[in-house]
């Protein structure tokens, strides 16, 4: 009878013994399974946060842009507006193109680089060309609008025309009083031939 007693204590004993450890077990994969799942949420919440926060910067960098816009659009209307919008193009344009000078890159550019005259012109054209026409049928008046080149020393003003001194480049032709008898302001770029 005490060795039966016995042999009920030791099952009793591991019964215990193998409920503990099944427990334990059982707590290890839970506290496992909850630390996934919070990093996953920590994850998440980190992506959204992010996201957040580039949206509002790019919202923010939107808001700037369309204000500056704005801003350009109702400086362009005002009288010399255009002027000023145009010699900033150029002077983008010349700023570029020195850029490119700089670096150890090889492009092909569809104007003479060394022909500062044809470069002003070029760029000139392609912002009447990215101007839209007011309503009256010209862009603005040319009055104030100045340039100079070293190697054909050419002014750009009222009823002024530039010409490059190298042969096929161009020429740029301004008649500020054009626009306000209801013609057009002309830049075109012409062959010398």
């Amino acid at each position: 009878m005490e060795m039966q007693a016995e042999a009920e204590r030791k099952k009793r004993a591991q019964i215990l013994e193998s409920e503990g450890e099944r427990q334990a077990n059982i707590n290890i994969a839970d506290g496992k399974k909850s630390s996934v799942i919070l990093e996953s949420e920590a994850a998440m919440m980190d992506q959204v946060n992010r996201a957040k926060g580039e949206a509002e910067a790019i919202l923010a960098k939107a808001n700037a842009t369309a204000k500056g816009l704005k801003m350009v659009s109702e400086s362009t209307i005002l009288h010399g507006g255009a002027e000023a919008a145009a010699l900033k193009v150029a002077e983008q344009w010349i700023h570029a193109f020195g850029n490119i000078a700089k670096e150890g890159t090889t492009m092909l550019i569809p104007s003479p680089t060394g022909d500062a005259s044809a470069m002003i012109a070029q760029a000139l054209t392609i912002y009447k060309k990215l101007t839209p026409v007011a309503s009256g049928g010209s862009n603005a008046s040319a009055e104030s609008c100045q340039s100079s080149t070293e190697e054909g020393k050419s002014a750009v003003g009222a009823g002024h025309a530039v010409e490059s001194p190298k042969s096929g480049a161009g020429k740029v032709a301004f008649d500020a009083d054009s626009p306000r008898k209801g013609g057009s302001l002309s830049f075109s770029l012409q062959s010398q031939e």
